[in-house]
Parts: C-alpha cells; sequence; structure tokens
C-alpha cells in the first residue's frame, strides 16, 4: 500500500475549493460528469459515473473534506484527506491519500494531478 501527498495552488478562495469539491454542480462543472455528493458524514458519494465511490467521513466548512474511497474487495480504508489553506487571494490545497494499493498508484497520483484537482485549477484558471 503506498500514500499520495501533494499540495497544489489554486486560484481561488477557500470557499469556491470547498465548493468545487462538496457541491454536485460545480463538481459537474469541473468534471464533465454528473456527481453524487453531500456534506452529510456517513453518505456515499460517487464521481465519474462511479470510476471514484466511497464514503464522506468528515466535512470542516471552508477547510477539510474527509472521505474513504472504495477498492473493489480491499479490507484496509483508502482515506483521502483534502486540507484547505488559505494563501493570499488563493488557496493552498493538500491532498493525502493513504492506502492506495500498489497497482493502482500510479494511475490515482495521476488522476489527482490531471483530472481531480488538476481540472479545479483549470477550472478557476481557464486558458482562452
Amino acid at each position: 500500500m503506498k500514500t499520495f501527498k501533494k499540495t497544489f495552488r489554486i486560484n481561488a478562495e477557500p470557499s469556491d475549493v470547498y465548493s468545487a469539491l462538496t457541491n454536485p454542480y460545480t463538481i459537474e462543472l469541473w468534471s464533465g460528469y454528473k456527481a453524487e455528493m453531500n456534506t452529510v458524514p456517513g453518505s456515499e458519494f460517487s464521481l465519474w459515473e462511479g470510476d471514484i465511490e466511497g464514503k464522506n467521513l468528515e466535512f470542516v466548512q471552508d477547510r477539510k473534506v474527509v472521505q474513504e474511497w472504495y477498492f473493489g474487495e480491499q479490507t484496509g480504508k483508502s482515506i483521502v484527506t483534502i486540507s484547505i489553506f488559505p494563501d493570499k487571494a488563493n488557496s493552498s490545497v493538500t491532498v493525502e491519500h493513504s492506502n492506495i494499493p500498489d497497482d493502482e498508484y500510479e494511475n490515482i497520483a495521476e488522476g489527482w494531478r490531471e483530472y481531480y484537482i488538476g481540472a479545479i485549477v483549470n477550472f478557476f484558471n481557464p486558458n482562452f
């Protein structure tokens, strides 16, 4: 099992980043796919037509999202903690994803950089 940890800088206020992580309509805008998401601890979520599924564990408004991601029959919990920090007029976002199966690590790491947080970065910094 491996852990992915990286800090990203996003050109948006923490409240906007939090909304991009938790509001299903905003998630659809940056991901291009319908999302099942709410901020009730214990609720299940689904992104990218079920490619990412799990359970919401904890929310701190505009500061933190903690989730359990499901990986098939894996018995150990794969926990994602996304922490949002104000950084002048921007936000620093640290993603820590633990207990990633070894054979999934490269795809998950690329997914965070390119398709998940990377897509949120692009959403707030469009190249028109």
